[in-house]
């Protein structure tokens, strides 16, 4: 059974996918709210912007909800993003011990959670949240694929 979810925050998250785009970067976009529902950290990826590999919008979104709690753990958060998180961004989910992951489209080929190194799999994963896919999937697949198709 899939928990009572706010279809406002991944419309959220897609919005900043697009804020993304129109910046140059990938698409994609993550929201991270509290137990109590609310927001706390909004991101889009800034890679190319801030010249930093590690600036996905999960991290981004980890890293000012960990600042505005003011502890290194997202315990009972729930975070939104547009595309399947790579191992990295997977790893980092577990380390912020985020309860769980509602994601739009899959990534056969980058992604950590379903794909890959299916980080959330392996015996070295100590913290593995519940994981929902397929939210606005098609939005945030076409978005990605607009976005690399102008690219090419």
């Amino acid at each position: 059974m899939t928990p009572r979810r706010q279809p406002g925050h991944m419309m959220r998250a897609l919005a900043e996918a697009e804020a993304a785009a129109k910046r140059g970067e990938v698409p994609i976009g993550a929201v991270i709210v509290g137990p109590d529902g609310e927001e706390l950290a909004v991101a889009g990826n800034r890679p190319r912007e801030l010249k930093d590999p590690t600036a996905h919008a999960e991290l981004l979104a980890i890293r000012e909800a960990c600042a505005k709690i003011g502890s290194e753990r997202l315990i009972d958060c729930d975070l939104y993003v547009t595309l399947e998180p790579c191992a990295m961004c997977a790893a980092a989910i577990s380390f912020a011990r985020i309860r769980r992951l509602y994601y739009g489209a899959s990534d056969p080929k980058g992604g950590g959670v379903e794909h890959g190194a299916r980080f959330f799999s392996q015996e070295t994963c100590h913290h593995v949240p519940e994981v929902y896919t397929g939210l606005d999937e098609e939005r945030a697949a076409a978005l990605l694929r607009s976005f690399f198709v102008a690219k090419r």
